[in-house]
């Protein structure tokens, strides 16, 4: 399907700007959306913008650390004085943004009653609800995930307009495209709504600037939790026919988390796979929500990561058939504080109705499965879950199965990855490394596919373990290639 029928295929790029590259504005105009381009060089290309750094954090919850933000302050303290001092702190925020990105300019007034009319709306509209509420036929449970929807929209509107404002002072034709669906009355589908807002945009002399949450049915938010503004934006790309989807952020998508192992052993991919970036999805690293992923590999369009601050360097490209030259490791990650849950029980061998079982009690509490081995009468799972959900669901299976024996433990996991991995001595590379540098591996996880490597460590030994295999799976490779050469 291609929105834009009037033109050539793969004729433009569709281009997400991360929260923390939008935040830093003058790194984005020179290194994104200007730079050195004039005139035709401007255009040809759709931007999708994500909230200001904090923003949706402010707006919902703290990604991290859980800390409230106006979302969950409403839905638990329920109280009109706590409502209205969220939404204050929130539109103080934005305010002073738009004094860093606008100074004392004309814009900035302007800048400021777009956020007022919005901030106005919303609490207007969460005061109404909560008021009637208050009377016993009307539920607020029935609607949080509503206020959950409207209010990170706001992010995303906040960001998109100062954007576009921007641009149009600099002499760039920038569109505002609000797909949020503020006070629209009407409900339809994402795609249709995606269809609407480009189809009267000349792309040749026009660059629009789209919000990254759109609304539709079900609620973006509620669908893709934090990853909505990835899927818009990689739904746009698939509509439209992109030649290519870019991501900029602030960092280069890289063999290892610099913080761990030191900028100055990291280096970009360079080139991989879409299987590659399914794993890094299931490992919680942030490249792109796999939903996102889907979407651009079926439709067979390049994803490129590029660092908003380094413009020069070509980054990482991901596409549906790479496959490595040779094989090797293309990045070494993983994920902390995994409980392994094991399960042990005498007459399990034989049967599948014992897994079938603990894999029905773990999606009943909404645990996430990061993956998981068995033997004869052994089934762990590793689980990406809260302390007080995973003691809820030992509890429920001790009570279904009172014979067997259930140990849980907090463990890390740490994976090599790549498009290829199907060198013979690479685990024996790897294992010895990890002995080398006085790392226990309690388990290890290989798939015939030879993708990805997974070791089970403990808890604490997270960064040695990243950096033990970095340096020798894929420094002392690449030392290993530039002898030859």
């Amino acid at each position: 399907m291609n929105l834009l029928p009037n033109r050539e295929p793969n004729a433009h790029t569709v281009e997400k700007i991360g929260g923390t590259s939008i935040s830093n504005t003058a790194a984005v105009l020179e290194n994104v959306l200007i730079g050195g381009r004039k005139g035709s060089a401007l255009y040809n290309r759709i931007f999708v913008v994500s909230a200001y750094s904090g923003m949706t954090d402010r707006l919902l919850e703290h990604k991290k650390t859980g800390r409230p933000g106006a979302y969950a302050r409403f839905a638990s303290a329920r109280s009109r004085s706590a409502l209205v001092e969220a939404i204050a702190e929130v539109h103080h925020e934005m305010r002073r943004i738009n004094g860093e990105v606008f100074g004392r300019s004309p814009e900035r007034r302007v800048a400021d009653d777009f956020v007022r009319d919005r901030i106005e709306g919303v609490l207007g509209c969460l005061l109404d609800l909560q008021r009637l509420c208050s009377y016993g036929h009307f539920r607020l449970e029935e609607h949080l995930n509503t206020v959950r929807e409207v209010l990170a929209a706001q992010g995303e509107a906040h960001s998109s307009y100062n954007t576009a404002l921007l641009l149009r002072t600099l002499g760039v034709e920038a569109i505002f495209v609000d797909m949020t669906g503020w006070r629209d009355e009407t409900e339809i589908s994402l795609d249709e709504r995606i269809e609407t807002a480009l189809s009267a945009i000349d792309l040749s002399k026009q660059l629009p600037i789209i919000t990254g949450y759109s609304r539709c049915p079900g609620g973006l938010v509620q669908l893709y939790g934090r990853g909505y503004t990835e899927f818009t934006f990689a739904r746009i790309a698939a509509l439209t026919g992109a030649k290519e989807a870019i991501i900029h952020k602030e960092c280069h998508l890289s063999t290892a988390d610099p913080k761990i192992v030191g900028i100055e052993r990291v280096r970009p991919i360079g080139r991989t796979n879409y299987d590659v970036a399914d794993q890094l999805s299931n490992l919680e690293v942030e490249a792109i929500h796999p939903a996102a992923a889907k979407e651009l590999r079926h439709a067979n369009i390049p994803l490129r990561f590029k660092n908003t601050f380094e413009p020069e360097d070509e980054g990482t490209v991901i596409t549906r058939d790479y496959v490595s030259d040779t094989p090797q490791a293309e990045i070494i990650t993983g994920l902390r504080g995994v409980y392994a849950l094991e399960f042990f029980e005498q007459d399990v061998v034989g049967r599948n109705d014992y897994d079938a079982e603990i894999l029905k009690k773990l999606k009943g509490y909404d645990v996430r499965v990061v993956t998981k081995a068995s033997n004869a009468n052994t089934i762990t799972h590793y689980l990406a879950a809260a302390p007080d959900v995973i003691a809820s669901v030992v509890q429920a299976l001790e009570e279904s199965f009172p014979t067997a024996d259930i140990v849980t433990k907090k463990v890390s996991i740490v994976s090599a990855i790549g498009s290829d991995l199907n060198l013979q001595s690479l685990t024996a590379i790897a294992v010895q490394a990890l002995a080398d540098a006085c790392i226990e591996v309690l388990g290890i996880h290989q798939l015939m596919r030879n993708v990805d490597i997974i070791f089970m460590v403990d808890e604490s030994g997270f960064d040695d373990a990243v950096s033990a295999l970095h340096g020798a799976l894929i420094e002392a490779a690449s030392c290993r290639v530039r002898r030859c050469e």
